[in-house]
């Protein structure tokens, strides 16, 4: 999930001298009561855990296990709500929390719970833009969690979180590395995947939340999505009454490219005001009424997301999506008006409101017909794909990045429908179209795609020179997560 940025000297932890694990000594645990209330936060339902842990805080206001469970409902509500107006008072009760740890014996659990939440604090403070400040915490907390795990080798939580940590590290595009060389930071994805996999395999308190995670990187970074699509259905069959279920399963489904089983899974999602409210479920589900014709239910869905939300992100995302809704269904007005609302609508920083905002500044109107094929096809309707594609002609007049996209559009489409030698073929005329420096993310996706392509039937060399070549293309909207996935691998083929 997010872009980090660190800085200055880590925090000592407060007893250094702490000697190393035994193989015999059982690890730590949650108390029954924090175990209960970790399990209301897993379902987002933040109000319920907090009233579990009220009585045991206020018992032992300095155990371990309450005060990190608590720490999760508050970083869990910073990070799905994004509101600035609980920042303050959320990030001082985290810095409240770390004073109390301090005045704990020290354990496995206190120094894992100080690690995670300096941690959670680095990290809500980069969300809301404190880089400096909160560069020095996810630092601090990145190295606390490095001793934890060198002190405590039996301490699987801390395994995930420091798994997860160096996997995000490892796995950072060449652009970021002078942030890592300025916090002196170096990890291994490798190495991060592997303390990830033994916290996923072993019972822990936490060995759901690290099998999650390591099925999403498998899914997102490897193209190995049988196990988290597995995990999501299993999940939610499990705890219909999960909403963090409902809504990895739908955000699974969605990046798969299953459109009918996410915008299930969204419609059947659990709902109420014991939930913590997702405004980003409701952008989902624009984006899957959007890929199946659904205009006007397309415009409710990203309009509720904008009235709810309380970030930033996502908002130029949507806008551009509500502009599509309207001009595809025919109404020039509503869509001039929510294309001037991309401009507007906050940052640019995720992925998705950079193309937004670059398709607004480029000012060059969009084909309706490759427009219409690409939105069939994100949501897995390939046929209906290819079947708009067949009216697209180019001529003389067509412009260049269009005769880019064309191809390509059949090559995901043919991609989706199992056709390999025919998406082959495609991929290689979106290439050949685009020369080795067009500005668009068509022609190293297409050199992506084959690499995995090349990669699932054991060709390495052919794998191997295709991710080189998508890594070879300038600046694209979606250059950093196309350079990320391109590099992990390669890293797996050798």
């Amino acid at each position: 999930m997010l872009n980090l940025p660190h800085a200055i000297e880590a925090w000592q932890l407060a007893d250094n001298s702490a000697q190393p694990e035994t193989q015999s000594q059982k690890p730590e645990a949650l108390s029954t009561n924090s175990r209960r209330a970790y399990a209301e936060v897993m379902k987002l339902r933040l109000d319920a855990a907090r009233a579990l842990l009220r009585p045991e805080l206020a018992s032992a206001p300095t155990a371990p296990a309450p005060l990190l469970v608590a720490n999760c409902a508050d970083f869990v509500e910073l990070l799905i709500t994004q509101d600035a107006s609980r920042y303050d008072a959320l990030t001082a009760t985290q810095t409240a929390r770390l004073d109390a740890l301090d005045d704990a014996p020290a354990s496995a659990l206190r120094d894992y719970a100080r690690a995670e939440i300096t941690l959670h604090l680095g990290l809500s403070q980069l969300l809301f833009k404190h880089l400096v400040v909160g560069g020095y915490h996810l630092r601090s907390g990145y190295h606390q969690m490095q001793d934890v795990v060198k002190h405590y080798p039996n301490f699987l939580p801390a395994r995930k979180t420091l798994g997860v940590c160096e996997f995000a590290v490892g796995s950072l595009p060449e652009g970021y590395h002078w942030l890592l060389r300025l916090l002196g930071l170096t990890a291994n994805s490798d190495t991060g995947l592997q303390r990830l996999g033994q916290a996923a395999a072993q019972p822990n308190d936490f060995q759901l939340e690290s099998q999650i995670f390591l099925a999403l990187i498998r899914e997102s970074y490897y193209k190995k999505p049988a196990e988290a699509l597995h995990l999501a259905e299993q999940l939610t069959t499990q705890q219909p009454d999960n909403l963090l279920f409902a809504y990895l399963r739908t955000s699974v489904e969605k990046r798969q490219h299953h459109g009918a089983a996410a915008l299930a899974a969204y419609r059947a999602r659990p709902t109420g005001p014991g939930y913590l409210p997702t405004a980003y479920l409701h952008h989902m589900a624009a984006d899957l009424l959007l890929y199946r014709g659904e205009y006007a239910a397309s415009e409710r869905e990203n309009l509720a997301f904008l009235h709810e939300f309380r970030g930033q992100h996502y908002r130029k995302d949507a806008a551009f999506k509500l502009y599509l809704a309207m001009w595809l269904s025919g109404q020039p007005a509503a869509a001039a008006k929510y294309r001037a609302l991309i401009n507007q609508a906050g940052p640019a920083d995720v992925e998705e409101d950079v193309y937004a905002q670059h398709y607004y500044q480029e000012a060059t109107a969009l084909n309706p017909i490759l427009t219409k094929a690409r939105l069939q096809s994100d949501g897995g309707y390939d046929r209906e794909a290819l079947s708009t594609l067949r009216a697209f002609h180019a001529n003389q007049a067509t412009l260049w990045r269009d005769r880019i996209e064309a191809p390509y559009r059949r090559a995901r489409a043919y991609q989706g429908l199992g056709r390999l030698d025919s998406a082959w073929f495609y991929f290689e005329q979106t290439q050949t179209e685009a020369g080795p420096k067009a500005p668009y993310y068509y022609a190293p996706q297409a050199a992506l795609q084959q690499g995995y392509m090349a990669q699932s039937v054991g060709n390495k060399p052919t794998a191997r020179l295709y991710f080189q070549r998508a890594l070879r293309y300038p600046w694209h909207e979606y250059k950093n997560s196309t350079d990320a996935k391109a590099k992990l691998a390669l890293r797996e083929l050798k």
